[in-house]
This record gives C-alpha cells, structure tokens and sequence, in this order.
C-alpha cells in the first residue's frame, strides 16, 4: 500500500492506494496535522502511524508546502509540479494537456505534452491571484467559499491589484450599495483576469483544473465561456498532488 501526503500551506491531503485504486482520502488543516500526527526524530519529522490509525507500514512519499521545510523520516520527497502532473495523468488518462493549480498561496500551470511536464509559470509573489484571495474575499462578503462560487453574471470591475486594498475595495462596494451577486462575481472575474497571462503564454489544450479552489463552479465557467476552454475538474482535484505521489512511490516499486 501507499501513502501520498501533500503538504499543503492550509491543508494537508493525504492519500491511500493499492494496486492502483484509491483506497481512502483525508483531509486536514495544516497546523493540526503536524501537531496531533507528527513527531520529531531527531531533525526530521517522521508521521506517527498509530494516531493516524495506519497499523500497517507504508511506501511513502511526501510534495507540497512543507516538503522543502519539513525532511519526512522514511519518506520519498517528491516535487510538487510531478505529483501533480502524475495524478492529473492518472485521473484523466490525458498526456496532453495544462494543469492548473490554484493553491493557498500561489498558482501553477503546468504543460504536459506526450505525458511529461514541458514548460510551467507559477505565481507566488502576490497573494491577489490565489486561493487565500478568494477565502478573505468571501470573508469579506460575508459568505462561505462555497457559496461564492455561485456567481458569476453582471461582475462589478474591481480594480484593486493587492489582495489587502481589496478587502477595502470590497468594503467600499459594499457601502456604495452594489450587490454582494455582483460583488462576489466580480472577485471569480478578477482572479480570472489575474491568471490570464500565465494562461495566453501557452497554446490552446484541453485545462485540467485541480486543487480545491476546483471547487468553484463560477471560475470552471468562466474559464470555459470567457477563456474558450474545455476545462475537466478530476475526481479528487482537492487530493490530486497526494495521489500523484502515490502514483511516484508505486512506479518506485520493484517488480
């Protein structure tokens, strides 16, 4: 059996497979992963299996956030932009496509042609184009990040560039009596608007859409109405980075 963790800024998505099939996800807040379920041993850090309630030993192979902090005691390191191209391959069973990520504190897309990553933009410099955006946007709205992916029509122009002047911006709106319906369409439209470059920077392909701001309906949308691309949203896009390390430690398998 094999274990995939990735190590996420906000969460951590851990993933169990065996002879190919998934056999069981978790999901957990960051901060408490790595308090309830991991120990020091020395200078790494190693799971404790029995809190996690795994009694058997694992192949396991660790990506993410914390991979390049954090050294997993009997662990495999793998890097992040290959477990995620692993596992959009194994979920789509495409080669050729772009894989977008939009994470917690950055976003990456990704080329894969004829099964291998080809080219890559990441942004992580500016968290206005990321999934900690949109949570404090929703914050700000007063609504959850489900349901703010419930609008997308009449978006409201939000001009701000920095993800702390929009909240003000927002606030703004919001006392100049402009609805929140356009309001929260207006903040899946601008975090389109901000990735749009990285996206033009690549030929047209088939957009395969991971991670858990996936979740978004408005922005699967308006990637396909606005963008003219056919946008696939995996199984497991939260999980996709822990199953493709999953996907690495078996290719790792001796026969």
């Amino acid at each position: 059996m094999e274990c995939g963790i990735d190590l996420g800024s906000r969460a951590v998505k851990l993933v169990l497979t065996e002879d190919g099939l998934v056999m069981e996800t978790r999901l957990y807040d960051t901060s408490v992963f790595y308090r309830n379920f991991c120990r020091r041993d020395g200078e790494a850090l190693s799971l404790d299996l029995e809190k996690l309630g795994m009694k058997e030993p694992h192949k396991t192979a660790v990506t993410g956030y914390g991979r390049g902090r954090f050294r997993l005691a009997g662990g495999a390191a793998m890097l992040e932009l290959k477990a995620h191209v692993l596992g959009a391959m194994f979920q789509t069973r495409l080669h050729d496509f772009l894989l977008l990520d939009i994470g917690g504190q950055d976003t990456k897309l990704i080329r894969v042609q004829d099964g291998r990553m080809a080219d890559f933009r990441t942004n992580d410099r500016c968290a206005a184009s990321s999934g900690k955006y949109l949570e404090a946007m929703a914050s700000a709205l007063g609504m959850d990040f489900a349901e703010l992916g419930n609008y997308r029509e009449d978006p409201v122009e939000l001009s701000s560039t920095c993800a702390i002047f929009s909240e003000s911006e927002i606030i703004g709106k919001i006392a100049e009596g402009v609805s929140l319906p356009r309001l929260a369409a207006g903040v899946n439209h601008s975090i389109i608007r901000r990735i749009a470059p990285m996206l033009s920077a690549f030929p047209p392909a088939p957009l395969v859409f991971v991670g858990g701001t996936a979740s978004n309906e408005a922005l699967r949308i308006i990637l396909s109405r606005e963008r003219g691309m056919q946008v696939i949203v995996p199984p497991l896009p939260f999980h996709n980075g822990a199953l493709g390390c999953c996907v690495g430690i078996s290719a790792l398998r001796p026969e």
